[in-house]
């Protein structure tokens, strides 16, 4: 029987006044027991609820009728109320394993947990998903989840994931569709694997799914230069870029026929390393798979555009910027400030060359303090500007463990960390 160790007890709330108390231990909710958040947050959206507790080894029952969103004020000893749940997988194209030894110890927990795709966007693979507890998903309308596929064709997923049980995808998301549950998709594509012809049945079965799957985001695979051992994987070359560009570009536009959207959006790395310019704002809809860098450059350009045609720049500070990034993005970034300038600043952008994770790796995100400390050592300017995907979220900390203060004291320069177009515009002018 799952027993929830009550911690804390918000004063003045529901809890409280029922007379519940630190220590106590929750059992269960109406008469079912609450395995995780997942059920305290089901369990707990009703007006009339009775609680089973116990305290000291004896029972006792309180039962309360509220407003059934106000919460009853209770902290647990896990936030998610059990344990986490790891990966059981050993993916040919796993970044984790691909990092280097200096690396933080909370980088290499590879999580693989529905329950913070459901809360957090996290993409998961399904493959520590039991049938019950897929029932269970499904019986507490759980969506949308966010679901790592890979590859639809099941030897090949199960080949690429190195877990027999990575097969039966589409069983699993067909059950999810079937009961009315939307999910994002991702496939990662590595040249010679899973591109070509198998890409084009991932993109056709997904898409079958209806409505229910709400998106497909193509995203390249990420090589490090630590892969000593380890499978051996190339990057794209530039014609197979275009070559996954051409296949996706079809499929959306079929998808737009049939189903009024594009469903399936390459990420921006596939442009850049092709060479071809970014679809328009408008193709990206709400841009529903930003965080997986589907989008980035072309969000940033049309807000960074907005904020510009509005003014206001007459309060420009006078004097020079710079603007470190990673090596794929740095001509997109230095056409759009040319084509959008700040009157009186002088702007430069610097590629920031990866020594981190290696070279192979050229996006923003995954540049540390290290890398930005010397790269940037001797260049000169009133502000430098990075990107506030490189921190930590919610802190001032790079991958490296290095903080945003280090980096600062070490290069002498006020440093900013910009989050969109508008705050990469008045950073640049001084007037964020």
């Amino acid at each position: 029987m799952a027993r929830q160790r009550i911690v804390q007890v918000e004063a003045g709330g529901i809890a409280q006044g029922l007379g519940v108390r630190p220590g106590d231990v929750l059992t269960a909710i109406n008469g079912k027991p609450v395995v995780d958040l997942i059920d305290y947050q089901t369990f707990t959206c009703h007006r009339h609820l009775t609680l089973d507790l116990e305290r000291q080894g004896q029972p006792y029952r309180v039962a309360c009728a509220k407003d059934p969103y106000a919460p009853l004020g209770l902290g647990f000893e896990q936030m998610l109320m059990s344990p986490q749940r790891n990966c059981v997988n050993h993916c040919l194209f796993c970044f984790v394993d691909q990092l280097p030894a200096q690396a933080r110890a909370s980088l290499r927990v590879k999580d693989d947990d529905w329950r913070m795709s459901l809360m957090m966007g996290n993409f998961v693979t399904l493959t520590n998903v039991s049938d019950r507890e897929l029932e269970r998903i499904i019986r507490r309308r759980c969506a949308p989840l966010y679901i790592s596929v890979h590859a639809t064709d099941p030897q090949l997923r199960a080949r690429m994931l190195g877990q027999p049980r990575g097969a039966r995808i589409m069983e699993q998301l067909r059950a999810l569709a079937q009961a009315g549950l939307s999910f994002h998709t991702q496939a990662v594509l590595c040249p010679g694997i899973n591109d070509g012809a198998q890409l084009q049945r991932t993109m056709e079965e997904l898409a079958a799914l209806g409505p229910q799957a709400l998106s497909l985001a193509l995203v390249p695979v990420g090589l490090t230069g630590h892969r000593e051992g380890l499978y051996p994987l190339r990057g794209f070359a530039r014609e197979e870029a275009r070559q996954v560009l051409e296949q996706a570009q079809a499929m959306a536009q079929g998808c737009l026929k049939r189903r009024g959207d594009p469903f399936v959006y390459p990420a921006d790395e596939f442009y850049l390393l092709a060479g071809q310019d970014f679809p328009p704002d408008e193709a990206y809809g709400e841009y529903p798979q930003i965080e997986n860098g589907v989008g980035l450059c072309r969000l940033l350009q049309a807000q960074y555009s907005r904020a510009w045609q509005e003014g206001g720049l007459d309060r420009a500070r006078p004097g020079s910027a710079a603007v470190a990034c990673g090596v794929a993005v740095a001509p997109f970034l230095r056409q759009m400030l040319a084509a959008m300038p700040v009157p009186g600043v002088q702007v430069q952008v610097y590629p920031v060359e990866n020594r981190f994770f290696g070279p192979s790796v050229t996006v923003s995100g995954l540049l540390t303090g290290s890398d930005l400390m010397r790269a940037m050592a001797g260049v000169r300017c009133d502000r430098l500007l990075i990107s506030q995907a490189m921190l930590r979220e919610g802190e001032h900390v790079f991958l490296d463990g290095a903080t945003l203060e280090q980096v600062r004291d070490a290069l002498g320069v006020e440093l900013i960390a910009v989050t969109d177009g508008q705050g990469l515009l008045e950073a640049l002018a001084g007037i964020g």
